[in-house]
């Protein structure tokens, strides 16, 4: 529960911005040095086609979270938008997806895509709140308000004709975005676990030319046994073409959990897989588990190559083992890519790494693995856990990073290979957006979105929302999109928060 808000300063701040902050009032801005405020402020806040698709996750394969494309929504509209509350048959503890201008149920339409935590999957019109169609699994009842769940955000396929969702029972569909039928072409629908009560489908799905990737992590409270893996699927076929074990690394098919001796490592980020510029690697971390640099690979960053899910290089702090043994995943927050020299990461212990991408633990790729060989550490906003995706934001020459977590925000500038915070605030959120000029904050505890000048973190209003969980927003042709409500809720409703440009 958040405190009242009780001092006269307090006061007068909620009012400037329309809410309490996280475990506090909204504490003054604090920011950086004036060079680094000047090198920021060259930034060009828009430019190019209107964004009218968030296909995915983070937008992009790199999950990037961010675009200088405008959006329909500016500072100056951003204060005047329609709400709309739309109820929905089960609650989207993930984050939803968007496609302008597509055929469903025999009209062109602007739809909204969104995946239940019991594996429903329902498309919406974004002009009217209706529901269009709903996916209902053939074990949905089997399944409704048990333990099973699903945090895993849907994705389109390339072609814009179908949806790729994941259900509770280890299963990844492919779905007619027309009418939401199931596509039994080939293999499809595919099963990525062979126990589903231990491995959780939780991270987000992703694409890489021809295959979806998918992952598996773990439940809380981690009961064994269970393994994080890599799974490519065949986007027209189903078929499995490539599997990464992240312990027991030396097999490469699903293989039933309880035969490795090793259990955990899951791979439980928002991001899950991300996907390097050009689709050859992928980059992913890991939870809490065994390490040997060989074949059990917890609390580490790997580097994949695509499409055989080769080990190109990896990544692993010096204090693995406490991680390990203090239930501190390095995993909770997934790479993200800054430049092609520098990725940033993020976990549970409290700790901003930024590590050199040519050589992640320090030496070239194909040299034995060895602990440490980050380039820099950082505190999280507010040293605690973080379960969010960063937000990359490239503009102009510049590159500025956000970051959240249950205690704060705050952004930062890579400027020779390092980062150097521009501003800071106390303010929880999910995974940040970057869209149209503007930044946008879920913040979970009593909902609601706070909306951001990025270069000077000043707020600029709060879009007025439900609480939630790990669900986080996207900003696009005209709208601002956000489910609500908490997966470990087990509830079979839930809401979305629609808000349109006037």
């Amino acid at each position: 529960m958040r405190p009242l808000c009780v001092s006269l300063l307090a006061v007068l701040a909620v009012v400037a911005f329309g809410g309490c902050g996280s475990g506090s009032t909204e504490p003054p801005v604090t920011t950086a040095s004036a060079a680094v405020r000047a090198q920021a402020a060259a930034a060009t806040p828009t430019s190019g086609a209107p964004l009218t698709d968030w296909p995915e996750f983070g937008l992009d394969p790199q999950r990037s979270d961010a675009t200088n494309r405008p959006t329909g929504i500016t500072a100056r509209t951003v204060t005047r938008l329609r709400a709309r509350r739309i109820d929905l048959p089960g609650t989207v503890d993930s984050s939803p997806i968007y496609l302008h201008q597509v055929s469903v149920k025999g009209a062109t339409r602007d739809v909204i895509v969104v995946t239940t935590t019991y594996g429903r999957t329902i498309a919406i019109d974004a002009s009217t709140g209706t529901l269009l169609w709903t996916f209902t699994p053939k074990d949905y009842a089997h399944l409704t308000g048990g333990p099973q769940v699903t945090n895993t955000s849907p994705i389109a396929d390339p072609d814009r004709t179908a949806i790729y969702a994941a259900v509770p029972d280890g299963t990844i569909h492919k779905l007619s975005l027309a009418s939401g039928r199931e596509v039994a072409a080939g293999a499809w629908p595919v099963t990525i676990t062979r126990d589903p009560t231990r491995e959780k489908l939780a991270a987000a799905l992703n694409v890489d030319g021809p295959d979806v990737i998918a992952t598996t992590g773990g439940y809380n409270g981690d009961p064994p046994t269970y393994q994080g893996h890599v799974v490519l699927l065949a986007r027209a076929s189903g078929s499995v073409d490539g599997v990464f074990n992240t312990l027991c690394a030396d097999r490469r098919t699903i293989f039933v959990p309880t035969t490795c001796p090793q259990s955990d490592s899951a791979i439980l980020s928002r991001g899950g897989a991300v996907v390097e510029p050009g689709g050859t690697r992928l980059l992913l971390d890991t939870g809490n588990a065994s390490w040997n640099g060989s074949t059990d690979f917890g609390d580490s960053v790997l580097e994949l190559t695509v499409p055989r899910l080769a080990l190109r290089q990896a990544y692993t702090p010096t204090d693995q083992a406490t991680l390990n043994s203090n239930d501190v995943d390095l995993g909770s927050g997934a790479p993200a890519l800054l430049s092609g020299r520098r990725i940033l990461l993020a976990g549970k212990d409290g700790i901003l790494r930024v590590l050199d991408l040519r050589r992640l633990d320090g030496h070239p790729p194909g040299s034995r693995e060895q602990l440490g060989g980050e380039v820099q550490t950082l505190k999280t906003p507010g040293g605690g856990e973080l379960f969010t995706q960063p937000a990359v934001w490239h503009h102009g020459s510049q590159t500025t990073v956000f970051v959240t977590d249950f205690d704060g925000t705050v952004a930062y500038a890579l400027r020779g290979g390092r980062l150097h915070q521009l501003w800071a605030n106390a303010l929880a959120g999910t995974s940040p957006i970057v869209a149209g000029g503007l930044l946008y904050v879920y913040d979970p505890g009593p909902g609601g979105i706070d909306v951001y000048s990025p270069l000077s973190g000043k707020p600029l209003t709060r879009l007025v929302g439900a609480p939630g969980h790990w669900n986080s927003p996207i900003v696009v042709d005209g709208h601002v999109i956000e489910p609500a409500g908490n997966a470990n809720d087990r509830a079979t409703t839930g809401t979305l928060e629609l808000f349109t440009a006037p």
